[in-house]
């Protein structure tokens, strides 16, 4: 398997608005189901546990018309929520047996009480991320929540979820997280050779894709990578952060690139390495399920950081670790976290001395000529004044 077939597969995957490589996975042997998971975390070590696919559900971008999401939300809100409903209300969230809505924001908590009134036969479940991140609370409170869900969702698919069949999930998604962590780090180290928008189709595939197959792809890739001859070219080593739910366009992406910068750390699809550790497969699974995520989550602006200066350390931190040369802000219009957090993140970058930018898209935005001058002016400055 080489490298363009790789990206083939995986782009034609993400171009997928439809799931119909989900609909035929599911054709491939009788009683499978799939569960779409919203932004931005959903264990999905339980929804394979229970014998679920587990699905990202991210909108249609820039291949899906809005006509009838628009009649269910303001228009002072994100498009991913009235893209979603689109995607639905044209039958192709079909093949799904249940929509868990994880706690993200308001407008995801509020589309999930659409979705309930919408499709009162489909199992539908919000799901309370834990903000206190200590064991003995936010952890305790977590472990109850994957336990009811687990229960819930292998009372659909008729698979009784045991401890052993819940290690087994553990191990699979410890795998993938650390083939994603490989592969962010081999950008990191030679961007030249991972083009951005590579990394995004294929993880965007792993959205989609059985996680025994990914693995595979991901492990083929990386190889293939490892041996790039691909020469470094003379680019400013960027952050993007403020993608960590509704996703840029992939043009945005290879605009970005392709206007001077090398992309070498981001918050994007940020669910697929939510967890930054292996999950320890001893003990009980969803008490080690739950320690993951209290001690070992990401930092960022989903959970609550109670330390006044740790949002605005956590770039001049991101930064040092990337090795980058400044910083994009690039947010989705209207998108709550995102945007209260980025005063802050932006305060502890101005007092470290780091050059930034920002702004905002839409998954559906089709022109990219002022990213392009944006993003090109700031390499520019940063190349010949280091600083921007």
């Amino acid at each position: 398997m080489n490298r363009s077939e790789i990206i083939d597969w995986a782009t034609e995957i993400y171009e997928d608005v439809g799931l119909s490589c989900v609909g035929r996975f599911l054709e491939q042997a009788p009683g499978r189901k799939a569960a779409g998971m919203l932004p931005v975390y959903v264990p999905r070590e339980v929804v394979h546990g229970a014998g679920m696919l587990p699905v990202g559900i991210w909108g249609g971008g820039d291949r899906l018309e809005i006509i009838k999401g628009d009649a269910f939300y303001q228009s002072y809100i994100c498009h991913l929520p009235r893209s979603v409903i689109e995607l639905a209300q044209a039958g192709r969230l079909s093949v799904l047996s249940a929509m868990l809505f994880p706690s993200t924001c308001d407008v995801i908590r509020n589309l999930s009480g659409i979705w309930s009134m919408l499709y009162p036969g489909l199992y539908v479940r919000y799901l309370d991320v834990p903000q206190v991140l200590e064991v003995e609370t936010g952890g305790r409170f977590w472990q109850q929540e994957m336990r009811d869900l687990a229960r819930d969702l292998g009372e659909l698919s008729g698979v009784t979820v045991t401890a052993d069949r819940m290690r087994r999930a553990i191990a699979l998604y410890n795998q993938a997280r650390g083939l994603v962590r490989a592969l962010y780090e081999q950008r990191c180290a030679t961007p030249w050779a991972i083009p951005s928008a590579e990394l995004y189709v294929l993880l965007r595939a792993g959205e989609v894709a059985p996680v025994e197959l990914f693995i595979a792809k991901m492990r083929a890739y990386l190889e293939a990578v490892t041996n790039s001859p691909m020469r470094p070219k003379d680019r400013a080593r960027v952050v993007v952060t403020g993608a960590f739910c509704e996703q840029p366009p992939l043009g945005l992406i290879k605009t970005i690139e392709r206007a001077g910068c090398y992309i070498v750390d981001d918050d994007m699809l940020l669910g697929n390495r939510f967890l930054t550790q292996d999950v320890s497969l001893e003990g009980d699974p969803f008490e080690a399920l739950a320690d993951a995520f209290v001690r070992h989550s990401v930092k960022c602006a989903l959970v609550f950081e109670p330390d006044p200066q740790g949002k605005k350390s956590l770039m001049k931190k991101r930064v040092e670790e990337a090795r980058a040369e400044g910083i994009i802000f690039a947010a989705p219009s209207f998108c709550d976290p995102a945007l209260l957090d980025q005063p802050m993140l932006k305060a502890g970058a101005d007092a470290a001395g780091i050059a930034s930018i920002a702004f905002r898209y839409a998954e559906n935005t089709g022109q990219f000529q002022q990213f392009r001058e944006q993003a090109g002016t700031f390499a520019d400055s940063i190349k010949l004044w280091g600083e921007a």
